[in-house]
This record gives C-alpha cells, sequence and structure tokens, in this order.
C-alpha cells in the first residue's frame, strides 16, 4: 500500500452517512488476542518480539481476507508515516512510538486494522460509519475466525482469552462509539450524562481514545473491563446506552434551537468565519471551530457542506496529515500556518 495515497482520501468510515450519523461518526470493535506459546510483551525481548511478527506476517500471506489486506513494518516506516495512521485510528499511538519489530495490517477501505506486537501480539479492529456495531461484530468475528485457524491463541478454559493486560483477559473485545456532542457540551449537561455512563462501567474518553482529552465535543464511549460477560452482552451493553445518549443530545439541540436562535446562528457563523480568514490555527482550536460548524450543518444554518467534507477538513488538518501534504516535517508555528492556509482554501472552495 502507498502510504501517500492515504493522505488525499478519508476511509470508508468516515464517510458522515450510517445510522445517527448526525450524532455517531464511527462504531469500532477490537479483539485483543495472543499467540499460544509465546511471552506475552510485557516479557518478551527483542528477539522474541521479531519471532512473533515474522510468524504473523507469514501466515496473514496464508489468509484469503477480504476484502485483501496490506501489511506494513512499522520499524521501517518514518514518524510522519506513523503518525498519519494514528490520526486515521488505524493504530495506536504507543505503537507508533514503540520499539522492536511490529507491524500493521489494513484493508484499503480502513475499514479493518490488526495491529501486531502492540500491548498484545495482535489487536483486530473493525470500524464502521454510525451506529453500527453489529456489522462491526460480524466482521471482525469472521477475521478472528480465519486468522485463529492459523495462529492458536492464548486461551483458558476458565478465564477466556489470556491478555497482558488483566482488563483484557476474557473476551478480549472492545467495542465503542465516537459521539459528537457539543449540544450537551453548550447546555451544560454532558458531566451529568457521563456520571451516568460511568455508573454502568463505560469509560468515556478523547478522540483518539485512552489517554486523550475531550476537544470539540467529540468523544469515544467504550466498556472497560471483558471478564465475566460474553461479546453479545458488552456489545448489548453500548447498544442499550448510546440511543439514550443520542436522544438527550438531540433534545439539547432542540432547546438551543428553540431558545438562543440568534447566539447558536452567532456562534455557528463567528466559527465559519474564522475558519475562512485565520492566517495561524492550533489543532485544538481548529477542531473547536469544525465542531461548531458541524453543529449548524447538523441543525441546517449552513449549507453547502457535507459531514463527509467536514470529516475530511478534520482529518487532514491534523498535524502529520499537514506534513504529508507538504512533503516535509513542520515545526509548530509551521503546522499552525499551514493548517489555517489548507482551512481557508477548502472553505473558500466549498
Amino acid at each position: 500500500m502507498e502510504l501517500d495515497s492515504l493522505a488525499g482520501k478519508v476511509g470508508e468510515w468516515l464517510r458522515g452517512e450510517g445510522p445517527e450519523g448526525d450524532i455517531v461518526i464511527s462504531s469500532r470493535i477490537r479483539l485483543a488476542r495472543n499467540v499460544d506459546g509465546y511471552h506475552f510483551l510485557t516479557k518478551a525481548t527483542l528477539e522474541q518480539k521479531r519471532d512473533i511478527e515474522s510468524l504473523v506476517r507469514r501466515k496473514f500471506r496464508e489468509i484469503e481476507f477480504s476484502p485483501e489486506i496490506s501489511y506494513l513494518s512499522l520499524a521501517r516506516l518514518n514518524e510522519v508515516d506513523r503518525s498519519m495512521l494514528v490520526e486515521r485510528h488505524l493504530m495506536s499511538k504507543e505503537h507508533s512510538e514503540a520499539t522492536g519489530e511490529r507491524g500493521l495490517a489494513i484493508n484499503a477501505q480502513e475499514t479493518l486494522s490488526i495491529m501486531v506486537n502492540e500491548e498484545d501480539h495482535l489487536r483486530i479492529q473493525v470500524f464502521r460509519c454510525g451506529m453500527d456495531l453489529e456489522a462491526c461484530w460480524k466482521q471482525i468475528d469472521e477475521v478472528d475466525s480465519l486468522i485463529e485457524q492459523r495462529l492458536p491463541y492464548s486461551y483458558h478454559s476458565q478465564f477466556g482469552y489470556l491478555s497482558a493486560c488483566p482488563t483484557n483477559v476474557g473476551t478480549g473485545l472492545r467495542a465503542s462509539v465516537m459521539l459528537h456532542l457539543p449540544a450537551l457540551g453548550l447546555t451544560k449537561q454532558i458531566e451529568k450524562v457521563f456520571r451516568a455512563v460511568a455508573k454502568i462501567n463505560l469509560a468515556v474518553r478523547g478522540l483518539y481514545g485512552e489517554g486523550t482529552q475531550a476537544t470539540g465535543s467529540f468523544y469515544q464511549i467504550s466498556n472497560q473491563t471483558t471478564l465475566g460477560k460474553t461479546e453479545e452482552d458488552l456489545i448489548h451493553n453500548i447498544t442499550s446506552v448510546v440511543p439514550n445518549i443520542i436522544r438527550y443530545e438531540r433534545r439539547a439541540r432542540e432547546s438551543l434551537a428553540a431558545e438562543t436562535e440568534k447566539r447558536l446562528e452567532d456562534k455557528v457563523w463567528r466559527a465559519l468565519g474564522i475558519l475562512r480568514t485565520a492566517r495561524r490555527m492550533s489543532s485544538t482550536e481548529a477542531l473547536e471551530l469544525l465542531s461548531h460548524l458541524r453543529l449548524g450543518v447538523h441543525m441546517n444554518l449552513i449549507r453547502g457542506i457535507s459531514i463527509r467534507e467536514l470529516n475530511e477538513l478534520v482529518l487532514f488538518s491534523q498535524p502529520a496529515h499537514l506534513q504529508k501534504q507538504s512533503g516535509k516535517k513542520l515545526a509548530a508555528p509551521e503546522r499552525d500556518q499551514a493548517r489555517a492556509d489548507y482551512l481557508r482554501q477548502r472553505l473558500g472552495e466549498l
């Protein structure tokens, strides 16, 4: 796969469609798996990590993935390329910055990615746009079965799939949805929703998952533990809660439209004005302004911009994508200028 080709397009899961697509940006299911007979990576030497990566890469060639996958050796990619893959949610920041032999398998649609030698030997991920965890589960279950036919997993009859992290023992499944909840933030109701979510053992994280802060009203909600529950239980727990959050967000948007129409219009149009004229802009500021613009599009205050185009603006204004497009490494002030230039140009065209 040519990584240069990724820099100019978004994956299928960011096309802006799918169930509840105005609020739920994407759904993801991830499975943690380890190959039987090998040390967990917390105890593995660099030589053992190389053996695991070589084995997985060789076995992947024997598997008929549908659609086909491409395999990337991360140790041979530069920092910008690795960061770009993180920004596309195809792998974690920890995987990008780790040492030793490690890989990433992805399909052209970017609906499937498999991290090799991250925290576990394998981290399998499937993505869909909108609220569609059931489709994610169907695909990832098929992929998991294909891999297990070639690579026997570490499994215990009582505890289930074994993992380097205790929170992943059992099913090894993490189900998550990425939500855009600007109205709940503007109406000061977001903390109440998150307190309720925490009571049922769901985690709320930022745009790039664990260890990241929420920016631009983008949040990921996922299960925290996997032991003692089936895959169906874990998925049901998310799919039974998220519709309530969606309803709260819709009510908050209706409240904003009815009670503070002019203030909301002012916030949306100010965001568009700044995005169209600014000469320097940080990643955080761009996400906040694009969040306001996204809300304005969904509430019919702004026309002529699609959600897919907004997703492109969010993705392509990230640091690694800006550097990939410029063809060189940029210092932070240069990125802020390139980001403002890019957003002015794109919004001028739209």
